[in-house]
């Protein structure tokens, strides 16, 4: 009886352990940094409280607020904020769906390494930003009473921009669209898969907004950062075309004549 060998199928990707190890470590130890600073920001300062208890002067700060972001102040929902984690949730095991496909389970290793990749590099941006900016929330900005001062002046409330959820969610469901996509460049279905990346940190935005979280623009800040996040560093580890060459050429031509130039080979 004959064995017969599997052949593994080949993957669009390059992984480098020691490029893609210093990566993925400094983008895990940015984070780390960036969580420090986050947990470091001064709540609120006593001078510029004045300015969100009194009405005429609160109306004043939402009056020069972006006209994006008029409309999300004083927003605020623990409810929204409760439904928003359940997309954000989703969005982290979207990538395992895949493993299901046989081209991605051929290379299990590299595609999850490219994921956590992609994560800890929006990570490092998101934790360090938000470290490093001060910008009120939207439930900030509410004075009716049902925000409470405690929480609106607090130093979680100064870490509007830009919306980490989103960009999270973002980076996870493209990277499961662009990954699959480059594993089967020929699938049918893909613009489902494509729609279904975009919708879910949509999603995610909508009910940050609605809890009060987040301003359009940190929304919109995030989905960009997110997704261009996932979809770009897959394309960062593409496989070079191997089949194709230049490269200089020089000699003589059948009627003795010398010559140097350029020669492009594709190998079938």
């Amino acid at each position: 009886m004959q064995n017969k060998s599997v052949d593994k199928s080949t993957s669009p990707y390059e992984w480098k352990w020691v490029r893609d190890g210093i990566w993925t470590g400094v983008g895990i130890g940015a984070s780390a940094y960036g969580l420090i600073l986050i947990k470091n920001k001064d709540d609120l300062p006593l001078a510029e409280r004045d300015k969100f208890l009194d009405p005429v002067k609160l109306q004043e700060e939402i009056d020069n607020l972006p006209f994006l972001d008029k409309w999300v102040a004083g927003n605020h929902s623990e409810n929204a904020n409760s439904i928003s984690d359940i997309p954000f949730a989703l969005s982290f095991a979207a990538p395992f769906a895949f493993l299901f496909d046989a081209e991605i389970n051929d290379h299990t290793g590299q595609y999850i390494g490219l994921y956590i990749e992609s994560l800890a590099t929006t990570a490092a941006i998101y934790t360090i930003t938000a470290g490093l900016v001060d910008r009120s929330r939207p439930y900030v900005y509410d004075n009716s009473g049902d925000t409470t001062d405690d929480r609106r002046f607090k130093n979680n409330g100064q870490r509007s921009f830009y919306s980490g959820h989103v960009a999270a969610t973002a980076t996870a469901t493209f990277f499961a669209a662009k990954a699959y996509s480059d594993f089967n460049p020929d699938a049918n279905g893909k613009v489902f898969i494509w729609g279904g990346a975009a919708v879910l940190p949509a999603a995610v935005g909508v009910f940050r907004m609605e809890a009060g979280q987040h301003f359009l623009t940190d929304v919109l800040l995030g989905y960009v950062l997110g997704a261009g996040t996932g979809i770009l560093v897959p394309e960062l580890h593409k496989r070079k075309n191997e089949n194709i060459d230049i490269y200089p050429s020089s000699g003589t031509s059948f009627n003795g004549d010398s010559y140097n130039g350029m020669a492009f080979r594709y190998t079938f």
